[in-house]
């Protein structure tokens, strides 16, 4: 699936930032966005950790990228 074309305002000279988040347990990475800049996902930020501590994730890292994630959610089995 194209992100390009569930979000029309995104071209490809203009990259969306997404935020990048990981966690050791369980051990996961984590996409969330797209977004405009990245000061909008900075503000988004603080929720999408906060869920994350709430379902008892632990050792959260966290980094916000300009490009395109081929996929949003990704696990190791453990």
């Amino acid at each position: 699936m194209s992100l390009l074309k569930e979000f029309p305002f995104l071209s490809k000279s203009n990259t969306p930032y997404w935020i990048k988040i990981t966690t050791n347990r369980p051990r996961c990475t984590y996409y969330f966005g797209p977004f405009a800049s990245s000061r909008e996902a900075e503000i988004y930020e603080d929720g999408y950790i906060e869920d994350l501590v709430q379902e008892k994730a632990l050792g959260i890292c966290v980094e916000t990228k300009q490009f395109e994630p081929e996929y949003l959610t990704i696990c190791e089995e453990e």
